[in-house]
């Protein structure tokens, strides 16, 4: 039985909700909640299995109540949000502060639970048996690392910028991007591929994952140096509308640069390239010994656009030069792209159980006996260093 706790500031959504819950055999509806203050004291209280909560409400709003509920007694969380652009940046944050998954309001609040009844009841069900712990990243974790293609150990030195000189050179940008349009980057994050050239047939990382990503990701993302001189691809499961926010949101966090893939784009060092919602993506060589993204929207993969395994399937021709890495998510989206990798001679990074929010996607890569490497959340971007760095 599945305790769950309803949070909304709307008396007729908590009474919809508590009637389409109470008629399931699997859910007990544990309470309600009125405001975030309301709720984290219910959540004490009730010690529910499961915490439905809504972005905005009054008192205190969702993101507040979340974020003190997460750090002072976490458990599994759905959030509901708009599909406006407040709504996707607000969704974005809460899946970073440990959020399991969402429902979108199309069209602003509900008013008709059975169009999206199955699927939130769905979501539910699963978001019910994450593995959702208090997650405490030390300083040292936090930090970017250094890129050096000859030091295996490299320690941490400050940033400069390095003029630009004949051949193969390293760059540095001498700040953080803070801003999160792409559009409006200043001119040393613009240059910063363009000086890092990267001669034909070298690496490519590519990240396939699900539930429990975007706060995954996060812990990833801005941990990789700036000078990464590869670039690095993205599926994350997520509909259309919130891939645009989660991209910009990791671009402002995070040294190295980060945008939502456009269709032809050319895959430059330094950058990371998230697949956009209801989108395939493939990558293919290019002229110039470079590769491209090409976005598609056709039939869903295992019930999946974009899916793991069409990005997987389509890297694989890389080889040797391909750098793969397997996240939590549920099901198996990853793992027969996995083998098409691991039969060209690519190279596998498979994220632990105990960091997993669900240990699903990395499960099969790992049964499969495809992973070359398993590590916990906190060592995967030093693993991707180091795989690149080979």
């Amino acid at each position: 039985m599945i305790r769950v706790l309803i949070a909304d500031d709307s008396a007729f959504m908590r009474k919809v909700l508590s009637d389409m819950f109470s008629r399931q055999s699997d859910f007990q509806v544990a309470g309600t909640a009125i405001n975030g203050k309301d709720t984290i004291e219910k959540v004490k209280q009730l010690k529910p299995d499961l915490l439905t909560l809504d972005v905005t409400m009054p008192v205190m709003d969702g993101l507040d109540a979340l974020a003190i509920i997460m750090e002072e007694c976490p458990l599994p969380v759905v959030m509901f949000s708009s599909m406006t652009q407040r709504g996707t940046d607000a969704t974005i944050r809460a899946l970073a502060l440990g959020a399991v998954d969402f429902i979108s309001k199309a069209g602003g609040p509900i008013s008709k639970i059975d169009t999206i009844e199955s699927e939130l009841l769905s979501k539910c069900r699963a978001a019910a048996k994450a593995h959702v712990t208090k997650f405490q990243q030390s300083a040292a974790d936090s930090r970017p690392l250094v890129y050096s293609p000859k030091t295996p150990n490299p320690p941490v030195m400050k940033r400069i910028e390095i003029k630009r000189r004949t051949g193969y050179t390293l760059g540095q940008k001498p700040v953080i991007n803070k801003v999160p349009s792409m559009s409006t980057l200043p001119p040393p994050r613009q240059n910063l591929s363009t000086a890092m050239a990267v001669p034909t047939g070298k690496k490519l990382v590519v990240i396939g994952t699900s539930t429990g990503g975007p706060q995954a990701l996060q812990t990833v993302i801005t941990r990789l140096p700036g000078n990464l001189p590869c670039g690095v691809v993205i599926v994350q499961h997520m509909p259309a509308g919130f891939t645009k926010s989660l991209a910009d949101r990791l671009n402002s966090i995070s040294e190295i640069a980060v945008k939502e893939a456009e269709n032809d784009e050319i895959i430059k060092p330094g950058q990371v390239y998230i697949a956009p919602g209801n989108f395939h993506l493939r990558i293919f060589p290019a002229s110039g010994g470079n590769r491209k993204i090409v976005l598609s929207q056709e039939p869903p993969v295992g019930n999946h656009r974009p899916a793991v395994n069409v990005m997987f399937d389509s890297a694989a021709q890389f080889g040797r030069d391909l750098v793969s890495v397997i996240m939590t998510g549920m099901g198996a989206d990853g793992c027969e792209g996995m083998k098409k990798i691991k039969a060209n001679g690519g190279y596998s990074i498979a994220q632990d159980e105990p960091s997993c929010v669900v240990y699903g996607m990395p499960k099969a890569v790992v049964d499969a006996g495809l992973a070359d490497e398993i590590r916990p959340l906190t060592k995967i971007a030093e693993a991707i260093v180091e795989a690149v760095r080979r």
